[in-house]
């Protein structure tokens, strides 16, 4: 039998709960107001940011895509640091084909999250004539409190009401909205604009609604609707969180296949479509830039012949030319060059005409691709000649697979107190009473099968999230474990020795997230420490 809700420990915890939500977001809004970037000249804190305000001045102020006049200042200069802006210039572009038929400088960003979060800058460009060119403290630092600061204060007020439905002790909700509001890494991106942020917001916002209509068994249309739309989102900005999509999908059908059906799957399916267009709109390809990168494009042509001698001068013969051009009505020019790209494999760019293409020769013909490989392209920072310290990979997958958990950026070394969301997990699957067995499933499960997926990648992929405080394309797991650490916090709550070891992983945890406060764009502690004791790091060698 549940016991009745006594308010006034209820308004008591609520308190502490708007104290910690209000200082948090008070110390989110101080940090964004005084949030510059090393040169001095915008609040832009690194090429991840860069890259996506690059969009939205482009998109704002000239309606397109192509950021070439943004990035580039001097475009006959060979120089990098006299052709292209810096305080605006990042590594993380591609470069393509347009619309015109030349090539330009993109975002390599997935293009839907730079339009919305284009919105505030919109509305101070129209109603106040406001340039980001020319007011980028104004502009960036408005658009990080609408974008970053507003929703998480919302979304903490959202998880304290999870919090206070499903805790069953003062210490322990108050323990828990501590963790929420200090404990993690979603504090420390407020100040620059990202992906991860929008994708937990929409995976609280997801398990909100899923758990309204699991849990509290509320039918309602709404909460179908909701749960399929921010899940999507969450998906749209962190691919690996579609398989929250899905599993929140199955949870649904068993309550009501016909809501799941007639709401949720309508509602997913518009994120879908505005992801995938935005991403058409902007390249003319479905998929997003990141996945145009180091392959050939389709075959259009086979020529016969061996082309090798010429092709590793740099050459490109003249009936190479001409069969290229009665084949597929591609005519390069006499200035087009061959650009070596491994063992009988090159590049064909013929600048003047804008033309790219990838060959391969054979035993004895060359197959042609359209050219695919939108992050090779003069300057880019993307080659393996090119790349630097972590970005170059981690070689041994199994010091990644500690590294990434333990270690110098492990999501428990560094967010200790996930090590009660362990326990939490553990009391859920043990005591029946607390009904959030099927959750634990999905969280447990969730968090292996996508940590298995990034200890997977290539090489070229296991690189930590770059220059980042943490293994950041893991953040989106904040809310799911948060609800975990629940059950551990009210049982910490009846033992001394326990409560004590709870305050010391979140203060631990606080360190952290307060480490990269000030630029997030920074390695962690723990990797700073392990340089400082000489220990190897990728770029260095094992």
């Amino acid at each position: 039998m549940t016991e009745p809700y006594d308010y006034a420990r209820g308004r008591l915890r609520w308190a502490a709960y708007w104290l910690l939500i209000l200082t948090s977001t008070g110390a989110m809004t101080g940090r964004v107001l005084s949030v510059t970037a090393p040169d001095g000249r915008t609040p832009f804190l690194s090429a991840n940011d860069r890259s996506r305000w690059c969009t939205i001045r482009s998109l704002v102020d000239a309606g397109a895509f192509e950021i070439d006049d943004v990035i580039v200042k001097d475009p006959a200069a060979v120089n990098f640091d006299r052709r292209f802006d810096k305080s605006w210039h990042s590594i993380d572009l591609v470069r393509h084909r347009g619309r015109d038929g030349r090539e330009h400088y993109y975002s390599s960003k997935p293009t839907l999250l730079p339009i919305l979060m284009a919105a505030p800058y919109w509305l101070l460009n129209r109603l106040a004539g406001v340039s980001v060119a020319e007011n980028p403290f104004y502009v960036g630092r408005v658009t990080l409190l609408v974008v970053n600061v507003l929703p998480l204060l919302l979304s903490f007020l959202l998880f304290a009401n999870l919090v206070e439905r499903y805790g069953t002790t003062d210490w322990g909700r108050m323990f828990t909205v501590a963790c929420a509001t200090w404990g993690t890494y979603l504090t420390t991106y407020a100040v620059t604009l990202n992906n991860h942020l929008p994708a937990a917001i929409s995976v609280l916002v997801a398990i909100y609604a899923a758990l309204a209509v699991w849990r509290e068994r509320d039918l309602a249309w709404y909460w179908f609707a909701l749960a399929g739309f921010c899940s999507a989102f969450a998906a749209a900005n962190e691919l690996p969180a579609l398989s929250l999509t899905a599993a929140v999908a199955v949870a649904l059908a068993i309550r009501s296949p016909l809501r799941t059906a007639l709401l949720f799957v309508p509602a997913a399916a518009l994120v879908a479509v505005a992801f995938f267009g935005a991403n058409y709109w902007a390249h003319e390809s479905l998929i997003p830039p990141y996945a145009h990168r180091g392959k050939d494009g389709p075959r259009i042509a086979e020529i016969d012949g061996d082309f090798t001698s010429s092709l590793d001068k740099g050459a490109v013969p003249e009936s190479l030319r001409d069969d290229l051009a009665q084949q597929t009505e591609i005519e390069l020019g006499p200035d087009t060059i061959a650009i070596a790209k491994g063992d009988r494999r090159w590049t064909l760019w013929d600048e003047q005409g804008q033309h790219r293409l990838a060959v391969v020769q054979r035993v004895a013909a060359l197959d042609v691709h359209a050219w695919d490989d939108w992050y090779d392209y003069e300057y880019s920072y993307w080659t393996d000649e090119n790349k630097q310290g972590v970005d170059l990979g981690e070689a041994s997958r199994l010091y990644y697979a500690f590294h990434t958990t333990l270690g110098h950026h492990g999501v428990v070394s560094l967010t200790p107190i996930w090590l009660l969301s362990l326990v939490g997990l553990v009391l859920m699957f043990t005591r029946r009473e607390l009904k959030f067995r099927g959750y634990a499933l999905l969280v447990l499960s969730l968090t292996l099968v996508v940590l298995a997926f990034y200890i997977a990648r290539p090489l070229a992929d296991r690189n930590y999230g770059g220059v980042t405080t943490g293994l950041r394309w893991m953040f989106w797991f904040a809310p799911l474990w948060l609800i975990c650490l629940l059950p551990a916090a009210d049982l910490a709550s009846r033992h001394p020795l326990f409560r004590g070891t709870a305050l010391l992983l979140l203060t631990l945890s606080v360190v952290s997230a307060m480490y990269g406060a000030a630029n997030p764009w920074t390695h962690p502690w723990l990797f700073d420490y392990w340089v400082y004791c000489g220990l190897p790091v990728p770029g260095a060698g094992w």
